[in-house]
């Protein structure tokens, strides 16, 4: 894509949500509430994103530029927030505008590490919706940052855990498995973030977070002796893991030319990549090398810069199908 269409895109995708946010000012205004910018948010309008049918889950990866925010929805109208993009008021209110499009009943909101453009906008969602359970990383990066999203979850009465090897996120049939960190001898911020292994009807989702080809590289042994032994290191109980079977990847670190070894891509051979990145970004996001050799694992490759909100629909019969929007 030319940076001519990488401008038009990004220009609809602005005006799109200006004048969703235009809308919601006029009524606020109208009706003499414009006191604080938290009601403003809530006031926004909702997308127009159908209902899922019965049985299904949904794995939406936002477009919130050169940040992450992923949602999975559960068959029990349950869902699971990985991230919270960066914090801006474009992303903030893009991120409340799509989950109250969702119909939510319980969240679950998870921190895979404590660097801004994934975890900058967790307070402000908190403000406006309240979370069961909030996972925090085991590394943070910025005390301030850290202890305003703590403070955020204890105001609205949410749990708050620390997320580390084979902790799980579990409802029926569908789980979410910790694969990576754990909670010692953490000391690189991106290596520490959470790596979470999603399972429904035999359709597999790896969210990378930030891992470099570094902690790749220490996965992959660990699977390699976890097929020395017979045994399966990788499991939580009864949930089980095996990092082969990985049909969708969330690209680690935005596509990065660190992260996405050919080895990594050799073990987990993703039939569907999703690279979540902005539009023109001053790191290069996602590197040529990476997206080649997604492409020679034979994945197809899905990007937010490209592509806008991506949704991956899973069956519960085993098939998923992929489509995308600007919202």
């Amino acid at each position: 894509m030319t940076d001519k269409e990488y401008k038009k895109r990004n220009i609809y995708r602005i005006l799109r949500r200006a004048a969703g946010i235009f809308a919601a000012v006029c009524t606020i205004a109208a009706i003499g509430v414009w006191n604080e910018f938290s009601p403003f948010r809530r006031a926004l309008p909702v997308y127009g994103i159908d209902a899922r049918d019965r049985g299904e889950v949904r794995v939406h990866f936002l477009d919130v530029g050169q940040g992450d925010c992923s949602v999975v929805e559960f068959p029990d109208g349950s869902a699971l927030v990985i991230d919270a993009g960066d914090g801006s008021w474009e992303n903030n209110d893009h991120i409340l505008r799509y989950l109250k499009s969702l119909h939510i009943s319980t969240l679950f909101l998870v921190v895979t590490h404590a660097e801004t453009d994934h975890c900058g906008g967790v307070a402000a969602l908190l403000e406006d919706w309240r979370a069961n359970t909030v996972y925090l990383p085991v590394l943070p990066a910025s005390m301030r940052l850290y202890e305003s999203i703590a403070d955020a979850a204890a105001a609205q009465g949410a749990e708050v855990k620390t997320l580390s090897r084979y902790d799980v996120i579990a409802t029926g049939d569908a789980y979410a498995v910790c694969v990576s960190p754990y909670s010692v001898d953490e000391t690189d911020m991106n290596d520490s973030s959470a790596v979470l292994y999603f399972r429904y009807a035999g359709v597999n989702v790896l969210f990378g977070g930030d891992i470099s080809k570094e902690r790749e590289k220490r996965l992959i042994n660990e699977q390699k002796l976890s097929d020395a032994l017979g045994e399966r290191l990788f499991d939580s109980g009864n949930y089980a893991v095996d990092l082969r079977e990985t049909d969708i990847l969330k690209v680690s670190h935005h596509g990065s030319g660190g992260s996405s070894s050919e080895e990594w891509l050799a073990l987990l051979s993703p039939k569907t990549a999703i690279v979540s990145c902005g539009a023109g970004n001053i790191y290069g996001h996602p590197a040529g090398g990476a997206l080649n050799r997604l492409a020679a694992a034979g994945a197809d490759i899905y990007r937010t810069d490209e592509l806008g909100d991506i949704m991956v629909t899973i069956s519960k019969n085993g098939t998923y199908t992929t489509e995308y929007h600007y919202y």
